[in-house]
């Protein structure tokens, strides 16, 4: 417990608590394209960068989210908050010490050990060792000391501070204000969890074992040595596929490791729905056969059918320009919602036709276009789900790995056939085919008869809508949220009365702050409306 007591004054120092508040108020400034807030100005770039470098594993983590929000960020911050790289300096030799304790306990599972290690990032370092039994060269990743205690205080001072800022937001911004968080949260508490990431590896190992298996690999893990404090896979031999000069010498076109990388992923997302959510480069090894090899499976992501039907129609009325299809393709992912404005989705939907249009396209223009999107979309009622965020951070990384290989590199136009040619088996795999397309025709004549039948009760006002338990459930949700703000308004008002009647001295200046705070309420809950 003294240790906690520790770990808990160093992670809420005053100075470090500060330093979060100037974090926070700087995403919160550039997300509202604010240029000051009270008496506090957005951090430039490059010193946001250095205060994320300052307050450490769980900051490091939420800024690798942040850097995928260019619905958040302008092309300044985004480009400052990609050059952050998760790398730490080792664990020193009492902590490794008593983290091979943790894991192993008194066991001497290994005739080799490098104390050195050959990786070392904010969540923990991998070490080459040599098992006893098998004889296997493996690769043991060590969970950092005490990272538990640290990421789960960081996230609890997160709370609180965006609770401090939850008066001055939108309903719109405080919801992708809170998936940011909940994406980070999720994520930060899966990868202290050495466990999950075995998990994740077996889950991956099983589900494609099959595809490309010329092409593609993953290490093979050694559950018998494996806890939550540490990983024992298979070592793998190769060169990071950033590396250029190392990746030319090999006996594959970087053709061929390109399509091999978009149609993985095309399987990924749009097929099985659970894909490698972390695709850096260090993450990406290629070996002396020209394989793709997958490491670091902390951060897995899962998408439901429903949100992989939708992103196939996104593409498909992309390339075939029809625009009724991406504005139904769009409502369905939970970017649009009904009250964004046709021609503002117009002009978005113009833009996108161009991209998939053009053939001159090069990566600065293509990014130029993106953000003339975001532009138009920002002061629309839109949200970009997590799942479409790390759709994106994959197209990124092929985007990045494209123009290191290739001059003027047209991720659209180089990528696309790939997956043209893949969405018709997507489409297939989740019964959304050809055949069900001619089946929805042959039903046509019975639908419109069904719309007139509508038509014909909504005239004669016996019209009865029946409302989804969805929908259901939702309007009583936000009813009683609505009752319950309501209960502390008045309950607050209650107490500010009460104490202007009290004798006491401080009673009068309480009860001016028990109004305050009804006042505040109210006004907060009539900006959320």
């Amino acid at each position: 417990m003294g240790h906690l007591f520790v770990l808990i004054l160093r992670q809420c120092q005053p100075q470090r608590s500060y330093r979060i508040f100037r974090f926070l108020v700087t995403v919160f400034l550039l997300f509202r394209r604010r240029q000051r807030w009270l008496l506090w100005q957005p951090l430039p770039p490059q010193e946001l960068v250095a205060t994320i470098r300052t307050l450490g594993t769980s900051f490091l983590k939420l800024a690798q989210v942040l850097a995928t929000r260019a619905d958040f960020f302008d092309d300044d911050y985004l480009t400052a908050l990609r050059q952050l790289h998760d790398q730490m300096p080792p664990m020193s030799n009492a902590q490794r010490r008593h983290m091979m304790q943790r894991a192993f306990g008194d066991q001497e599972y290994f005739s080799t050990f490098d104390e050195q290690p050959i990786a070392s990032a904010s969540i923990g370092q991998v070490h080459r060792a040599r098992l006893k039994k098998e004889g296997d060269w493996v690769a043991v990743k060590l969970l950092r000391a005490d990272i538990r205690w640290i990421v789960r205080i960081d996230i609890v001072l997160l709370n609180l501070f965006m609770r401090l800022f939850q008066p001055l937001f939108t309903d719109q911004t405080r919801h992708s204000i809170e998936s940011v968080l909940r994406a980070f949260t999720q994520v930060v508490l899966e990868e202290v969890n050495m466990s999950r990431e075995l998990a994740n590896l077996e889950q991956f190992r099983q589900i494609y074992h099959d595809h490309q298996p010329e092409a593609i690999r993953f290490p093979t893990p050694y559950p018998t040595y494996c806890s939550e404090f540490a990983l024992v896979m298979s070592f793998e031999e190769g060169v990071r596929i950033d590396d250029v000069a190392a990746v030319k010498k090999l006996p594959v076109s970087f053709e061929e490791l390109m399509q091999h990388l978009v149609m993985f992923y095309t399987e990924q997302m749009l097929v099985k729905g659970i894909f490698h959510a972390d695709p850096h480069p260090g993450n990406l090894l290629v070996t002396a056969q020209g394989q793709l090899v997958f490491l670091d499976f902390g951060m897995v992501s899962r998408i439901s059918q429903t949100m992989r039907q939708a992103m196939i129609y996104a593409v498909k009325a992309a390339y075939e320009r029809d625009y009724d299809l991406l504005v139904s393709a769009t409502r369905r992912l939970g970017i649009l919602t009904e009250e964004s404005d046709p021609r503002h989705m117009s002009e978005v939907a113009e833009r996108l036709f161009d991209i998939f249009d053009s053939d001159q396209l090069d990566a600065s223009s293509m990014q130029e276009l993106a953000f003339g999107i975001l532009d138009v979309l920002h002061d629309q009622p839109f949200k970009l789900p997590q799942d479409i965020i790390y759709v994106m951070r994959v197209s990124s990384l092929i985007e990045g790995l494209g123009t290191q290989y290739v001059t003027n590199f047209n991720g659209v136009k180089d990528i696309l056939p790939i997956l043209k040619k893949n969405l018709p088996r997507a489409l297939g795999e989740d019964s959304l085919g050809l055949d069900k397309l001619i089946k929805e025709a042959a039903q046509l004549p019975l639908t419109l008869s069904r719309a007139r039948r509508v038509t014909e009760l909504a005239e004669q006002g016996d019209l009865v809508v029946r409302m989804a338990n969805a929908d259901r459930q939702y309007l009583l949700h936000h009813l009683a949220k609505l009752l319950r703000t309501l209960a502390v308004i008045l309950f607050w008002l209650a107490m500010a009365f009460y104490l202007q009647r009290a004798p006491q001295p401080w009673a009068q200046h309480t009860s001016w702050l028990a109004l305050g705070l009804a006042g505040l309420l109210t006004w907060r809950g009539m900006r959320l409306k």
